[in-house]
Order: C-alpha cells, then sequence, then structure tokens
C-alpha cells in the first residue's frame, strides 16, 4: 500500500503546496510514510486535471489517495464526481481526508474484514456528502461574484483583471515552439485554461 499525497490549488496564485505540512504531520503520527506527491494548481470544478489523473495512472490496488479536504479533490458536477468515484473504484483506490474523520481508517489496514466494509460504506456517503456541499459551495461563490461584477459594471467601476501581457506573450512562444500545455505550466506556473486561451488566441 502507497500513500500518494493529492494537493491542489485553484489558481497560480495560490500555492498548492500550503497543506503539506498538514499531511506529512497526518502520515507521521500513524506511522505511514507518504511515497509520492502529486502538485497542481486546477479548478476543482473540472475534471481536467494532469496530475490527478497522474496519480490514479500511478496508483496499485489498495495504494491511499490522501487530501487535506474534500474539495481539494472535488467541486465536480454530481456527474462528474460519478465519473472521478468510478476511477477511484475501478483502481481500488481509498480516499483519506483531514476533514474527513470517517476515512482516516481507510489509511490502514488493522481493521477485521467486517468492520473495513461498514467503514468503506460510511465513507462513501460521506465523501458524496462533503463534494455536494464543495459543489455547492462553489456555486454559490461564483454567483455573488458575477452578481458583484454586475452591479460594478453597472456603476461604471468594473474594469476586471488586467492581463498579464508579457507572461501570456511568453506563454503563446513556448507553444509556437512546440512545447507540450504541461510544459508550458510547468515553466510559467500558470493555470491549463490560460494555456488553453493563449493557444486558441493563436490558432
Amino acid at each position: 500500500m502507497f500513500i500518494r499525497a493529492y494537493l491542489r490549488a485553484s489558481t497560480s496564485e495560490q500555492d498548492a503546496s500550503r497543506a503539506r505540512e498538514a499531511l506529512e504531520t497526518f502520515a507521521d503520527e500513524r506511522g505511514l510514510r507518504i511515497a509520492a506527491w502529486y502538485v497542481e494548481n486546477e479548478s476543482g470544478s473540472t475534471l481536467a486535471r494532469p496530475e490527478l489523473f497522474r496519480l490514479l495512472k500511478d496508483s496499485r490496488a489498495g495504494d491511499v489517495l490522501l487530501v487535506e479536504q474534500v474539495d481539494r479533490l472535488s467541486r465536480l458536477t454530481a456527474t462528474d464526481w460519478d465519473k472521478l468515484k468510478a476511477e477511484l473504484a475501478t483502481r481500488q483506490m481509498r480516499v483519506v481526508a483531514l476533514d474527513l474523520p470517517t476515512s482516516w481508517m481507510m489509511a490502514t489496514a488493522g481493521a477485521d474484514a467486517f468492520t473495513a466494509r461498514m467503514f468503506e460504506a460510511i465513507n462513501g456517503m460521506m465523501l458524496d456528502m462533503l463534494a455536494a456541499v464543495a459543489r455547492k459551495d462553489f456555486e454559490d461563490r461564483r454567483r455573488r461574484q458575477a452578481e458583484g461584477q454586475s452591479k460594478a459594471k453597472a456603476e461604471g467601476r468594473y474594469k476586471g483583471r488586467p492581463e498579464d501581457t508579457k507572461r501570456n506573450a511568453s506563454i503563446a512562444d513556448m507553444l509556437a515552439r512546440g512545447m507540450s500545455w504541461s510544459q508550458v505550466q510547468a515553466a510559467t506556473g500558470c493555470s491549463r485554461a490560460t494555456v488553453a486561451k493563449i493557444a486558441k488566441r493563436a490558432a
């Protein structure tokens, strides 16, 4: 069994590695070792997350996917959450989240078969609930943001975030030289959505 830690932040301006210490402490307290780290700056509302799917590809049956909070794993729609759960089930991975105490025993193999199955069922229900809450929080924040922008526009106060022209020119140059989107992300620290926007503009 390997512990695979997943760290995610929504934008390149946020520190995706912020929760690393908390995950290390959790593992140390249980005598566990984190075998691999997967870090990315992508929205939790999309399944287009290269590092998450690299983690899944690397995994073996019984491995643990360790996250700080369920919303680091999912702010997905119900349909996409079901797709991700199916992928986790196919690979027989166990999800452990620091904000979900019912999942903690999934990080160890000490329970008998009956107890393990009971906790797996309970944990599954709790994961579904927290994933739904995370999605609602995402949608509520997007709605409030849109309302605020509409009000500011109506009052002539909204100008939007200024474009980082120097960075975007660098991204366009990298793409023109044949670098992959993942390589561009790694070099610039920008989100995949930003790379896609520049690529579309240059097409």
